[in-house]
């Protein structure tokens, strides 16, 4: 049995019981030998890294499995994915972990029920904003695998215009900057221009900084696009 532990990073805890314990099944098993050693030492409530890339592995099976067909076209794409933003190395053993959950039945409801009891509000929002940069990696968007991830923010309490905000980084058109800034385009330059404090503030790389630097480094470049969207806007209207 392939030792995975160590690709997962350190601090699990919370992921190792409930509903998400169970689906690991025996990649639990092989990670018993490492938490003896402290390695995966249990840090209370708080979220740490591993318990972050369990939960966004578990999540993107389900949203993987919307259409009830995995290609492995998608699984290449899912690699490249994973290999830009945790490294090559890391990239391959997590997409072996998420071979092999896509094989599990993964209760929706219990699962996001344990990740929204001790997830952060910030570490949720860069979950989907993960889950998108997975579903659309191949540079299309299925309508049956947004709608899961609909579902999934809906179970996590993540609003309707948080998920707009994050959808529109990925899913282009002519309203998607005001969408990231969450507000109409028929916004005065002044609601802009709060709209945007508000959002960078909500959206700043630090909130989820104790996840680790490849989450961080994923949610400076979500920050970046919502300084682009707002960069956009104030060249539209003329705003210096």
């Amino acid at each position: 049995m392939a030792k995975y532990g160590k690709w997962i990073g350190g601090g699990l805890g919370w992921v190792l019981g409930g509903p998400i314990g169970v689906i690991l099944g025996f990649i639990v098993g092989s990670m018993f030998d490492s938490m003896q050693t402290g390695q995966y030492e249990y840090q209370g409530d708080h979220t740490q890294p591993g318990d972050f890339t369990i939960s966004l592995l578990v999540l993107s099976a389900a949203v993987m499995k919307a259409d009830e067909k995995v290609m492995k076209s998608e699984l290449d794409y899912v690699r490249s994915f994973l290999q830009r933003q945790f490294g090559p190395e890391k990239g391959d053993q997590l997409v072996l972990i998420l071979r092999d959950l896509l094989s599990q039945e993964i209760n929706l409801p219990e699962v996001t029920s344990q990740i929204r009891r001790y997830m952060d509000h910030p570490s949720r929002l860069q979950l989907i904003h993960f889950l998108f940069g997975i579903a659309l990696s191949d540079g299309q968007s299925n309508p049956q695998e947004v709608q899961v991830i609909r579902t999934i923010c809906d179970y996590l309490g993540i609003s309707d215009s948080d998920f707009q905000s994050i959808k529109a980084m990925f899913v282009k058109d002519m309203e998607s900057a005001y969408q990231i800034l969450e507000i109409s385009p028929d916004a005065t330059d002044e609601q802009v221009q709060k709209a945007y404090r508000r959002m960078a503030v909500r959206y700043h790389p630090d909130k989820v900084g104790h996840l680790g630097e490849d989450v961080q480094r994923a949610a400076k470049e979500k920050f970046q696009k919502l300084n682009q969207a707002y960069q956009d806007i104030k060249k539209q209207r003329g705003i210096k």
